[in-house]
């Protein structure tokens, strides 16, 4: 197989759960938003399952490229609207993760069930629909852990840096997720010391988080 033909081939694995995952995470963060009172990510139009409202073009046109790892615009939140701002800030943070758990969850699903429906003809055109739908399924499993472990780490403005702000006295906190204004200068400065130090982020950190969740799912390791 021509690196064309693989680098197609493992773009249409990939496209379809991250866009999934991506859109969800975003969504849920939304959505949690408007249940707890603020207006503002309906008003935008983005408690939505359209991929389109939520993409950032050049975080999408570096999903394109191996290691296809992308981002999202994030979901405008004003928590002014929220009787209380801090735990609010909580709650709509821990959605994104949450949201890529159960897409990761029914991706699992999807996938032991595909795999024992029975196949009479090995060479048929139902194997060659079933294969895709499995390979797209299992990717989804570990495309949405990897997503949502990722932002549970604690950088600002990941989802994670709320996590941590909200254990802090207040004053601290502000100070903290003010950070985010540099976070990802920060994420790529850890991954470059990471690479030059011989520890990688992701397979140090995220990978064996990503696949002692994925074995909870009845998944083999795929890294």
């Amino acid at each position: 197989m021509s690196d064309l033909a693989q680098y197609i081939r493992e773009l249409t694995t990939l496209l379809v759960p991250l866009l999934l995952t991506i859109t969800c995470h975003e969504a849920a963060h939304g959505l949690v938003a408007f249940w707890l009172g603020d207006p503002t990510a309906k008003l935008a139009g983005r408690i939505t399952l359209n991929p389109a409202r939520h993409l950032d073009p050049f975080g999408f046109l570096i999903m394109l490229v191996p290691p296809h790892i992308g981002w999202a615009r994030p979901v405008p939140v004003d928590s002014r609207y929220f009787k209380n701002p801090r735990t609010g800030m909580l709650l709509v943070s821990l959605a994104g993760p949450a949201a890529n758990a159960l897409v990761a969850v029914l991706c699992a699903g999807l996938f032991h069930g595909l795999l024992s429906l029975p196949v009479e003809d090995p060479e048929g055109l139902a194997v060659r629909v079933l294969v895709p739908l499995i390979t797209m399924a299992q990717a989804g499993v570990f495309v949405s852990l990897l997503i949502g472990a990722f932002n549970l780490l604690p950088i600002p403005p990941l989802d994670g840096s709320n996590i941590l702000a909200w254990l802090m006295p207040e004053d601290l906190a502000w100070r903290y997720l003010n950070l985010g204004r540099y976070g990802v200068l920060v994420i790529i400065g850890i991954l470059l010391i990471g690479n030059f130090a011989g520890v990688s982020l992701f397979g140090t950190v995220l990978f064996p988080v990503v696949d002692a969740a994925a074995g909870l799912l009845g998944m083999d390791s795929i890294f």
